[in-house]
């Protein structure tokens, strides 16, 4: 199977205000939740939900009536917090189906679920010579 990721086209972040923009200045949309910082507590983005759970109901999917969002824990440099936010138990959507056409013959892809997480960050690579920088946007 594959695994698709995509972003939803949300002014800000799924867990914090910060602004969601693609090719922005490295780290110019990090903010204290977005690097872990303690005490700082995160919320979930409402319209991001709202947004997935259309695409669900788009794709003849099953939406969750109850979904919640768990610790995934590992170590990457790019990732401040030791762990990313994301729907491992209990996805925003089961099921659904793709169709589309290819030179006029009508196709399927059967999708198992769609959850949200958080993106980590990305590593960069090239801008100072011999050295690899994190945006966190």
């Amino acid at each position: 199977g594959l695994e698709v990721h995509v972003q939803l086209a949300t002014a800000s972040k799924l867990f914090s205000s910060a602004r969601n923009q693609f090719g922005d200045t490295p780290n110019s949309n990090a903010c204290a939740i977005d690097l872990g910082f303690p005490g700082t507590l995160p919320v979930v983005n409402k319209e991001a939900v709202r947004m997935a759970a259309k695409l669900g109901l788009a794709l003849n999917a099953e939406v969750a009536p109850i979904s919640h969002f768990d610790r995934k824990n590992y170590f990457y440099p790019d990732l401040p917090k030791g762990y990313q936010v994301t729907q491992a138990e209990r996805p925003i959507f089961s099921g659904g189906i793709v169709e589309f056409e290819v030179n006029g013959v009508e196709n399927q892809i059967k999708l198992h679920h769609a959850h949200l997480e958080e993106d980590a960050g990305k590593s960069i690579h090239g801008i100072t010579p011999g050295f690899s920088g994190i945006d966190l946007n």
